[in-house]
């Protein structure tokens, strides 16, 4: 399941997920450039990380189906995220709802942030795709 927000079909709104490996940085992709995986329209700021998403979706994409981290571990799926409030952590990306707490609340104990998120994703996606097909 990837989170789309609200109304659409865009993964993180529409930011590429490789520029935040590759350039350090959140940035808007274009619709020139997309890639279609897990039901949802990715977008990128270029050709080549288009491709390098491509090749290998796993690495790129964002943790929880982009859902927030935090919002995971509270065993909460809110849609709306801030893209340009994320973590990279052991080679994986977390996006977050937004920027306020991050240092006391993700950045004080990331892996056990990610544990529990981890231990609490099953749960959450569960309950989300349920929600999700009844209002389809």
């Amino acid at each position: 399941m990837v989170n789309t927000g609200y109304f659409g079909s865009a993964a993180i709104l529409g930011y590429d997920p490789v520029a935040y490996f590759t350039d350090g940085r959140a940035t808007k992709g274009s619709p020139e450039f997309t890639k279609e995986w897990l039901g949802a329209t990715w977008y990128f700021a270029s050709v080549e990380h288009r491709d390098a998403f491509a090749s290998e979706p796993i690495r790129y994409a964002p943790q929880y189906g982009g859902f927030c981290a935090l919002g995971t571990v509270l065993e909460e799926a809110s849609a709306n995220i801030d893209p340009e409030a994320w973590r990279i952590v052991d080679g994986k990306l977390y996006l977050f709802s937004g920027g306020e707490g991050l240092e006391e609340d993700f950045d004080a104990a990331p892996a056990a942030v990610t544990a529990a998120a981890d231990a609490k994703w099953p749960g959450v996606a569960t309950k989300e795709f349920k929600a999700r097909a009844e209002h389809n």
